[in-house]
């Protein structure tokens, strides 16, 4: 009987998952211009692309290990380079960022949490 039970628990945890919560984020270029060297600094890491080409998107997952605001960078096809401040993370967040780069503006950040991280920095 043991048996069976371990099976059946192992089972449910196996198919509903214990997982670790992540941020799913995307870069949309809607400039109508290359980019480049793109970069989003995070809590203890950082993701980017090299090129984003006009009407592409770049996703990436990652996962936060501390607490602490975002900080993004980009040169444009002017061959200037941008920086702006980000939306705050904290270590267990989990939901999406989006980040909008529309012609002729600054870009646009989208954080929408699923599950926001207690207590912490932020």
């Amino acid at each position: 009987m043991r048996l069976s039970q371990f099976l059946l628990a192992f089972a449910a945890f196996a198919l509903g998952g214990c997982r670790s919560p992540y941020i799913a984020a995307t870069l949309s270029n809607r400039t109508g211009e290359p980019l480049s060297l793109i970069e989003l600094d995070y809590p203890s890491a950082s993701f980017g692309t090299q090129n984003l080409a006009p009407g592409q998107d770049f996703h990436y997952r990652f996962k936060i290990l501390g607490s602490g605001s975002t900080t993004l960078l980009w040169t444009d096809a002017a061959h200037l380079d941008h920086k702006v401040s980000g939306p705050a993370l904290r270590e267990r967040d989990e939901g999406t960022l989006t980040i909008t780069f529309p012609p002729h503006a600054e870009p646009i950040l989208n954080l929408h949490l699923i599950n926001r991280a207690v207590g912490g920095e932020p």
